[in-house]
């Protein structure tokens, strides 16, 4: 930021404060008092309410995205008048804008304002981008998934050691449900919702979602989930000091384990509790009692616990309810079926308690099992690792109604692998804006928000659109409390070069 930006913000923080400070006083009308409003168009100014997303394009061409998918994807014949980028990046502007499908394209599109901002003459339409999804074969939305993973890699890079330490890859699958009746590869999933089932892959560090594959919605979870893994695992293995994988109990794929472990690399994964080893863990001994880490530390004095009303209203209607009343964990040595060698099984032993309405039933006891190569992280923290993953969940989620990645608005199963893989970079973006980020508390924040709120915060900044000697100037609008972070990440973009992997 120059002297005058940050004359301007100071200002604007200092009478922010001033509005906003508490004084005592009786009102006897509203505080809500504009009556007489009025609306013009203007004339000469144009204005976007994403003001942010100049910065997001400056770092996609910074870093090489924009070439680098011009180079590597080859799906358009003539360029009359867009090249591969701009119907990508059209795509995940749009969701960057607050779009949340490709019919909202067109608003973007009769925009001028929005396209000054980003030095169009035109964008492409939604029936355009369409046509363009059927363009992909599966060899293009690979191809398109190693382009970006390679500019991933060149981001890791840059970061700190301590950054670059562990890497942890997830893996999972979900239900994307779809109204359509047309859609080929499309099926009925175990739970009577017809869509796909992808496959997704992530690294937990920075939530990024590294792998998809869009599958049928009646393939088993683990379908080319070793597949998947190994390309992951190839793709962090030079850059990140140990490799571990976590996944729930469909992916423990006991064919890959030894081959895993020769590689060097360590994993947790739950393990499905059959009857044999639910026998075997009752007569199991050296529980030790699990004491799960508090989720935040107090900084002042605890607050007053409220009372439980949904557990007041069980007991007075005599429902029957379960809670966990305490956790045990021990280990003992496992082969699997179709491996070599024995591994760690981890136990993790739960009493519930039972209640119906005021009356105590007997407790219950479930085992888990989670089976891991490493040898020096205690039971307990084995645990701790796999249930960490459940933040994969999350991912998913946001991927999900965030970014709405996983609405399938192709034809057939290969277009909305497409769609899928290009409305995840939006997600991705965030996520690099993250790690470029100069301020590194302000960094780590923007890797855990929450889509809503980093559009909210980072995108949806009301900004001027000005053209001037052959440059596009964005003015923002009023008070950014980020804004020392934000024109920090700005001034790093234009001076950024990324090391070659």
């Amino acid at each position: 930021m120059n002297k005058h930006d940050k004359r301007n913000q100071r200002k604007i923080k200092r009478n922010l404060r001033k509005r906003l400070k508490h004084r005592p006083c009786k009102r006897d009308i509203p505080m809500l008092t504009a009556d007489t409003i009025h609306y013009e168009i203007s004339g000469r100014t144009q204005g976007i309410h994403c003001g942010g997303i100049g910065s997001v394009h400056m770092m996609a061409k910074k870093i090489g995205l924009v070439k680098g998918i011009d180079r590597d994807l080859q799906l358009l014949k003539q360029h009359q008048p867009y090249h591969e980028s701009d119907h990508i990046l059209n795509m995940v502007y749009n969701i960057l804008a607050g779009g949340s499908s490709i019919e909202d394209i067109e608003v973007r599109r009769e925009d001028p304002g929005y396209m000054k901002a980003l030095g169009a003459q035109r964008i492409p339409d939604p029936t355009t981008a369409r046509d363009f999804l059927m363009r992909f074969k599966k060899r293009d939305v690979k191809q398109l998934m190693g382009t970006i993973n390679r500019i991933r890699q060149r981001i890791w890079r840059t970061q700190s050691a301590s950054f670059r330490k562990r890497a942890m890859l997830n893996i999972d699958s979900t239900i994307a449900e779809t109204t359509g009746e047309c859609k080929r590869g499309m099926d009925i999933a175990y739970n009577g919702l017809w869509g796909y089932g992808p496959l997704i892959v992530s690294l937990a560090n920075t939530r990024e979602p590294l792998y998809i594959e869009n599958r049928p919605g009646n393939t088993y979870s683990s379908v080319n989930g070793p597949a998947w893994t190994d390309k992951a695992i190839n793709l962090v293995k030079d850059i990140f000091d140990e490799v571990w994988i976590g996944g729930d109990t469909a992916f423990s794929m006991t064919k890959s384990l030894d081959r895993w472990d020769e590689e060097g690399v360590n994993f947790v994964l739950g393990y499905t509790a059959r009857p044999s080893l639910v026998e075997h863990a009752e007569g199991l001994t050296g529980w030790e009692r699990l004491k799960r880490p508090a989720q935040y530390h107090i900084r002042t004095k605890p607050r007053r616990h409220r009372h439980n009303i949904k557990e007041r209203i069980s007991k007075r209607r005599g429902y029957k309810t379960e809670h966990l009343a305490r956790e045990y964990v021990t280990e003992y040595e496992h082969c699997p079926k179709w491996c070599k060698k024995t591994y760690r099984m981890i136990v993790l032993k739960k009493k519930i308690k039972v209640t119906k309405g005021q009356l105590e039933l007997f407790d219950q006891v479930r085992y888990f099992f989670y089976i891991t190569n490493n040898r020096t992280v205690s039971a307990s923290e084995a645990v701790y690792i796999s249930n960490d993953r459940c933040d994969h969940e999350n991912d998913i989620e946001q991927l999900k109604n965030g970014v709405h990645a996983l609405r399938m608005p192709g034809h057939d199963l290969v277009s909305n692998w497409a769609y899928t893989v290009i409305a995840s970079l939006a997600w991705t973006l965030k996520s690099w804006m993250g790690l470029l980020m100069p301020h590194r508390a302000t960094g780590k924040k923007i890797i855990r928000m929450e889509f809503k709120r980093f559009l909210n915060t980072f995108i949806n900044i009301p900004a001027q659109i000005i053209s001037k000697a052959g440059q596009v100037w964005y003015r923002l609008i009023g008070y950014m409390k980020y804004a020392p972070a934000f024109f920090g990440f700005v001034e790093r973009c234009q001076c950024l070069k990324l090391p070659d992997v």
